[in-house]
């Protein structure tokens, strides 16, 4: 079961306008071009955005998911106190309606989904598979008074198995929900022929974040919850992400106030490889400024470097009770994957 690890704080313990478009600057930010083969630099993490990195607690030991496969996103429900996860539908299970199981290759182009539900203490709740949806890369949860809708891609490429619109759907444990479903709508929430198109939620301010691929460029957009389920397309800001974090692997995205936080990191490598375990991982949080076009800080997590595999799966905001910045670990066991999650509190 999940535990706690000290030392921890007493809120930690609890875990329970118009359009604008900016362009971001890089600047400021120790070690922020770190490129393909470089490793991070040691010493302390600078603050991320409200969030200090360099103080990181465990909130969840390794927890095993409902398929054997690693996580990809996490996103809360913070009305109730439970936690969502998603990851790919692994290879060999047969969902109802299909003759035979498809592989695992087969079930990543077709963007076949696992949502997991759980109490914020690691408890299973539930489970419901998405199929034909997408990667799974960030989720959002929003709460609702008849139980919470997942914010997610939908339309997945059929080469890659990537989002390129994005839906939000009523989470019904022990169902299998079809993307071509009358009951999904799927969202136009980036520009014509963007790829890689996935959503993340502020749903205390009513804002969805919504990660792209457009031209070469990786973008991120701001748009109001209730545009965009009105059938609005323009965003309330859209922005780059800077040319330098392109050159990391990408591994998630939150919205959290005036903040976008952006992760990114690998798995380790072995010793001569890019992610050597002896560097203590090369995994980042950068935040940017929606508002003013600017970087906000840039922290690597060096919470339990000696994790098995150890490659950054998620990362998304816990408001209750107080604010605090989540970030999920894909770790292997025996047969499968599961999910570690650290939290990291406001800055004093």
């Amino acid at each position: 079961m999940p535990s706690a690890r000290p030392p921890v704080s007493r809120r930690t313990l609890l875990l329970t306008g118009g359009t604008a478009t900016v362009s971001l600057t890089v600047g400021g930010v120790a070690g922020f071009a770190l490129g393909r083969g470089e490793r991070p630099a040691a010493g302390p993490s600078e603050p991320a955005g409200e969030f200090d990195i360099d103080r990181a607690a465990r909130l969840w030991s390794p927890t095993p998911l409902r398929d054997t496969t690693g996580p990809q996103s996490l996103a809360f429900d913070d009305a109730r106190d439970e936690v969502y996860a998603l990851q790919l539908v692994q290879g060999g299970r047969r969902l109802p309606g299909e003759d035979e199981p498809l592989d695992a290759d087969d079930r990543k182009r077709a963007g076949d989904l696992c949502v997991t539900r759980y109490a914020v203490s690691g408890r299973r709740l539930g489970h419901m598979y998405l199929r034909g949806f997408g990667h799974g890369i960030s989720l959002g949860v929003e709460p609702t008074d008849d139980g919470a809708r997942l914010w997610v891609e939908s339309r997945p490429h059929p080469e890659t198995g990537y989002g390129r619109a994005v839906t939000r759907v009523r989470f019904r444990a022990g169902s299998v929900l079809d993307g071509d479903d009358p009951s999904v709508v799927h969202l136009r929430a980036a520009p014509p022929g963007s790829t890689r198109v996935h959503p993340a939620l502020d749903a205390a301010a009513g804002k969805v974040l919504v990660s792209y691929l457009a031209d070469g460029e990786h973008r991120y957009a701001v748009h109001r919850m209730r545009d965009l389920l009105a059938g609005g397309r323009e965003p309330l800001r859209d922005l780059r992400v800077p040319p330098a974090l392109e050159r990391e692997t990408f591994q998630g995205c939150a919205l959290h106030g005036n903040y976008v936080y952006h992760l990114t990191g690998n798995p380790y490598s072995k010793s001569s490889g890019r992610n050597p375990r002896g560097t203590g991982g090369n995994t980042f949080v950068t935040a940017l400024d929606v508002t003013s076009g600017k970087l906000a800080g840039r922290g690597r997590v060096t919470a339990d470097p000696d994790l098995p595999f150890r490659e950054p799966e998620g990362i998304s905001v816990r408001n209750t009770p107080d604010p605090l910045l989540c970030v999920g670990f894909s770790v292997t066991a025996p047969g499968r994957r599961k999910l570690a999650v650290y939290g990291f509190d406001r800055r004093s």
